[in-house]
């Protein structure tokens, strides 16, 4: 039996990282703010629980981005599909990471793909170019994580 899964990444900015990966991938950021409200209004969490960025009501420390076209949770805004959760961790990001993604582009398009995302603030690292076996960018995402594009 095949087992459902999330890609957690450490963050220092969880709803900030969540909206460059979210424009960066045409993904949705979740939005919990029902669940949030619900929680609130029960008393199971008090006001230091959450947070609020960009008019939306976060978890603390918490920010996911989920496909459009995966299923979600309609209180939760949990998606049920391919999604990444970024987590607020206290330390800082200190080595190279090991595991990344991989984002591609359409057949043609890695120059302006590279460019899209280093104007939502990706930085270029460096080219890699193996002829036939494949051609890359290595990029940081706005917190210093390493991604691919090709």
């Amino acid at each position: 039996m095949a087992l459902g899964w999330k890609l957690v990444i450490d963050s220092t900015d969880a709803p900030a990282i969540a909206d460059f990966w979210a424009q960066a991938l045409g993904y949705e950021v979740e939005d919990p703010g029902a669940l949030i409200e619900q929680l609130l209004t029960e008393g199971h969490i008090g006001k230091e629980a959450v947070v609020e960025h960009r008019g939306r009501t976060y978890f603390r420390g918490f920010a996911a981005v989920r496909h459009p076209d995966d299923p979600f949770d309609r209180i939760s805004g949990v998606g049920l599909g391919r999604r990444l959760l970024f987590q607020d961790v206290p330390e800082g990001k200190t080595v190279k990471n090991r595991l990344h993604i991989d984002v591609h582009s359409e057949p043609g398009g890695l120059v302006e793909l590279v460019s899209r995302l280093e104007g939502l603030g990706a930085v270029r690292v460096r080219e890699v170019d193996k002829g036939p076996a494949g051609h890359w960018w290595v990029m940081l995402d706005p917190e210093g994580n390493e991604f691919c594009v090709s």
